[in-house]
């Protein structure tokens, strides 16, 4: 392993087109803790939510990582340097009602843990608790930028997971960006029936249906028809992967009787969904949101990826070097770019 220096570079966010390159200090790691070097770093679409971004900024975004561990700290006995590994940013206690009753993304611990700073640099930090339990060696054959995929599809497996998919199920996805389009590969990996989805991007549309759906069709389309024409019934599952509040009022209107909504992605803070009770109530209609992961759901990400069960290195449109990470965050958060998946490779 090379020599640690004391200081590193840094995107630091301040909004979406305003992403700096800056020095920051190597952190230093405690008992239980590790340090990381950062190889592949994945932009979320949470990341440009400028909304929900800007009031934490300056901050050094990236929670989609994997890299070398190149120190460990006292008592750290499961893991040495020069061990490969994706990491979570946020991982639960195991010990709350929330926790225990299988609720983990509910867990108060969970959505107060992170590392230090974010993935968007060359160094990281990773406290001990995400030590314990948020660590995932990676397989020889797996590589870096395919390991910065744990954590997303870790969140789609838990998002399936808790809306039941079962095999045969028909599947509509409405919003074909990245997170659709790992709905849609692993929907047809876990033997899901005919699946469809719904994009305005023509690029996206196709990425769709290359991972796995039957039809695609233009979101700006009467999508609950086509969704009956396609499946010949409402469909069973429906998964919202875009944050306008329109695809949350087609999805009400496409979902079958005895089906699931599943809410993946979010709105704009204020935003409301009236929602048809008195129908919902007669047909058995479940309204279910899904926010984050577990690390039993980070766990299944990587056996997937392992076995290429889900090809996501296909996903990846743009590979960038650290000091073009402004330039990913002006291709995520433009609509209708030529892009799926952008991966920052700060060692490159």
């Amino acid at each position: 392993m090379p020599s640690i220096p004391k200081t590193q570079r840094a995107a630091v966010y301040y909004r979406n087109r305003d992403v700096r390159i800056e020095e920051r200090p190597v952190p230093d790691i405690g008992p239980g803790e590790l340090l990381v070097r950062i190889e592949a770093s994945g932009i979320c679409g949470s990341d440009v939510l400028e909304w929900y971004r800007a009031k934490k900024a300056p901050i050094v975004l990236g929670h989609e990582v994997a890299g070398d561990i190149v120190r460990t700290g006292e008592g750290v006995e499961r893991y040495a340097v020069g061990d490969r590994i994706a990491f979570n940013h946020h991982v639960p206690c195991n010990t709350c009602r929330y926790c225990l009753a299988g609720n983990h993304t509910a867990c108060e611990t969970l959505h107060t843990t992170h590392f230090d700073p974010g993935g968007f640099c060359e160094y990281v930090r990773v406290p001990a608790l995400q030590t314990d339990r948020g660590v995932y060696p990676l397989p020889d054959h797996v590589t870096y930028e395919e390991g910065s995929f744990v954590e997303p599809l870790a969140c789609v497996v838990r998002g399936q997971r808790s809306a039941g998919l079962k095999p045969g199920q028909t599947v509509a996805v409405l919003g074909s960006g990245i997170s659709g389009v790992l709905h849609v590969a692993l929907a047809a990996a876990s033997g899901a029936g005919r699946i469809v989805a719904t994009d305005v991007a023509p690029h996206r549309m196709a990425f769709a249906k290359h991972f796995g759906a039957a039809e695609v069709f233009d979101a700006r389309e009467d999508v609950p028809a086509l969704v009956r024409e396609a499946f010949g019934h409402p469909a069973d599952l429906v998964i919202v992967c875009a944050g306008a509040l329109a695809a949350f009022e087609q999805a009400l209107a496409c979902v079958d009787r005895g089906g699931t909504v599943l809410c993946f992605a979010t709105t704009d803070p204020g935003v409301k969904l009236p929602v048809p009770l008195n129908d919902f109530w007669r047909n058995d209609v479940t309204l279910k949101p899904s926010y984050g992961n577990s690390p039993y759901d980070a766990t299944v990400a990587l056996e997937l990826i392992a076995n290429r069960r889900v090809p996501v290195a296909e996903m990846i449109t743009h590979r960038l070097p650290l000091e073009e990470t402004p330039k990913g965050f002006e291709l995520m958060s433009t609509p209708g770019g030529e892009h799926l998946k952008v991966v920052i490779l700060p060692q490159a």
